[in-house]
């Protein structure tokens, strides 16, 4: 490593070091940390302020440029799912049937299910509360926390997977414009790399370390509408509209020419925005019935789900401007030297520095899309396929959450748990996930 590459190294350091201690010791909002550390950054590596501003500005705006709509309509669905009741369904219908030793696994496949298309904060709203009172009707469940832990870890464990490996979600979009990846290649090595992870992570490890963790009421608890709720086909149709539209696009890019032509349209259909909003409108009726012009009901939906949607974005935004700056520094090209020196594989380096900033920053999504950015020209030199560096980047991406992770705080008041018993379950469980979903895609990649 040469002197300028140990100087940008400190700089990183130093910028991100500030973000954390303006976001947790002073309180600014991430938006702000996260700006503050990428001018620092700039400044110690040497970029002029000018360059700086302009990194920022290219940074926030390429990524929001791509971003808003998708974090939007994706708000807009999950809240449609809320407040109908047709996610608190299918999770009903599928411990129903589960019986009782079943229900773990049951919760687990809920979760993988209702979270393809919604955020991990909303599916985290829908369905701990909903798993929590499946778990108190269970014989002695009501007072049985080890009973209620081991049927909400693995929600939390499917809901965690689907949030970082598999598209439509922010994070692992972006990670996919940015590498290059195929879109459809990637849900797929995302579904095949993350269930058997969700499983180790969720409904086994729970086993371990729900016992002996004590729960107080949940402090937070889900807002629903004064609707009929939806049977359980109208609620997976919902769910899974948006998922089989991408997917059956990039299918269609697969087929031979002659036959393509004929579903053309499948491959603006495809695209997550288009895709996204035709769910949105089915949803509609769908959850609503004749409702769906009701004033209360469109508020609730686009009103309320958008106050969430200015802070993601602005954090998303800070986090591309982040990028930018560590990247117009030159930390990408140091990264292309180290992997073609043969130091570490491409892989292993894209999880590392997803750990790394995402123990800094707190946020998954911060983290993807911060790694992908400096990635980009390490994956066009290494020759490996942009799908595994993707969810090498996403599994490194969850890495041991902790106080600076806003959804540290989320799934505290939700599960009910202290600050140890918070650690104990969930942040063990995150880390699993990474270092399970690492392993996973190091074998399958070697395979596929």
């Amino acid at each position: 490593m040469t002197p300028e590459d140990g100087r940008l190294v400190l700089s990183a350091i130093i910028g991100i070091a500030l973000s954390i201690t303006l976001i947790i010791r002073g309180r600014l909002h991430p938006f702000v940390g996260l700006l503050c550390g990428a001018f620092t950054v700039g400044l110690l590596a040497g970029l002029p302020m000018e360059e700086t501003a302009k990194a920022v500005e290219k940074g926030a705006g390429t990524i929001l440029g791509g971003t808003g709509l998708v974090v939007a309509l994706g708000l807009g669905l999950g809240a449609m799912l809320q407040l109908s009741d047709g996610a608190g369904g299918l999770a009903r219908a599928a411990l129903r049937l589960s019986g009782i030793r079943g229900a773990p696994w049951a919760s687990l496949c809920t979760a993988i299910v209702i979270g393809l298309p919604l955020f991990f904060e909303t599916g985290l709203v829908l369905l701990l509360p909903i798993v929590a009172s499946a778990a108190a009707a269970l014989p002695h469940g009501q007072d049985d926390d080890t009973a209620k832990l081991r049927l909400m870890l693995p929600a939390l464990s499917g809901l965690s997977v689907v949030h970082a490996l598999v598209p439509p979600h922010p994070g692992p979009l972006l990670a996919v414009n940015a590498l290059g990846a195929n879109l459809g290649l990637t849900l797929l090595y995302g579904l095949i790399v993350g269930i058997p992870t969700a499983i180790i992570a969720g409904p086994l490890l729970a086993r371990f370390t729900a016992p002996g963790v004590k729960l107080s009421p949940p402090l937070l608890e889900p807002v629903k509408a004064d609707v009929p709720p939806p049977s359980v086909g109208r609620a997976l149709t919902a769910v899974l509209l948006p998922v089989v539209l991408i997917a059956a696009g990039q299918a269609v890019a697969m087929l031979p020419p002659a036959v393509a032509v004929h579903f053309h349209w499948l491959g603006w259909v495809s695209d997550p925005v288009v895709a996204l909003l035709v769910a949105v409108l089915v949803a509609l009726p769908l959850l609503f019935g004749r409702r769906i012009t009701d004033r209360t009901i469109q508020n609730a939906i686009w009103t309320e789900a958008m106050t969430p949607a200015g802070g993601i974005l602005l954090a998303i935004g800070a986090g591309g401007a982040l990028k930018q700056v560590l990247v117009t520094a030159g930390l990408s090209d140091m990264l292309v030297r180290l992997a073609d020196g043969g130091a570490i594989s491409p892989i292993l380096l894209a999880w590392g520095v997803s750990v790394c900033i995402r123990l800094a920053t707190g946020s998954a999504t911060v983290a993807t899309i911060t790694t992908a950015g400096v990635m980009q020209g390490l994956v066009a030199a290494s020759g490996v396929e942009p799908e595994w560096m993707v969810l090498a980047i996403g599994a490194g991406s969850l890495f041991f959450s902790h106080v600076n992770d806003p959804g540290f705080w989320l799934v505290k008041s939700y599960l009910g748990t202290d600050m140890p018993g918070t650690f104990r379950t969930w942040s063990i469980m995150e880390t699993v996930v990474a270092v399970v979903g690492l392993l996973f895609v190091l074998v399958a990649s070697s395979i596929f």
